[in-house]
């Protein structure tokens, strides 16, 4: 990276400094199966037929910094968006008032099953 700066930044009187990345890499956590199995009960329960499918979220989550203390951290949202990532994060930004009443009772559930 200090070699393609040096490159595009060719006059004498500019100093660059590179600074590391602020956000931590983390590895993912592993897929325990007290993690795991109430999740996939749960999406029977409410989804049937629909495969629990782990995916690792690489932004835009505090997973890094409470990973470096030790703690593991697991997302799941139990609702679905439309095929056109229902403009995640824009202006106009949506989902199904349907999905978002499925994925309320799916977290509720799913919370309810962790704590017994």
């Amino acid at each position: 990276m200090r070699d393609t700066l040096q490159r595009v930044v060719n006059d004498p009187g500019v100093h660059v400094k590179v600074i590391e990345p602020l956000d931590p890499v983390v590895a993912a956590p592993p897929l325990r199966n007290d993690v795991m199995q109430p999740i996939e009960e749960v999406t029977r329960q409410f989804y049937p037929g629909i495969p629990v499918v782990p995916v690792m979220q690489a932004a835009a989550t505090d997973a890094a910094y409470i990973a470096a203390a030790g703690i593991p951290s697991y997302g799941v949202s139990g609702m679905f968006l439309d095929p056109d990532q229902s403009n995640v994060h824009g202006l106009n930004e949506r989902i199904r008032v349907q999905s978002l009443y499925d994925g309320r009772d799916f977290l509720y559930a799913l919370v309810r099953r962790y704590v017994n």
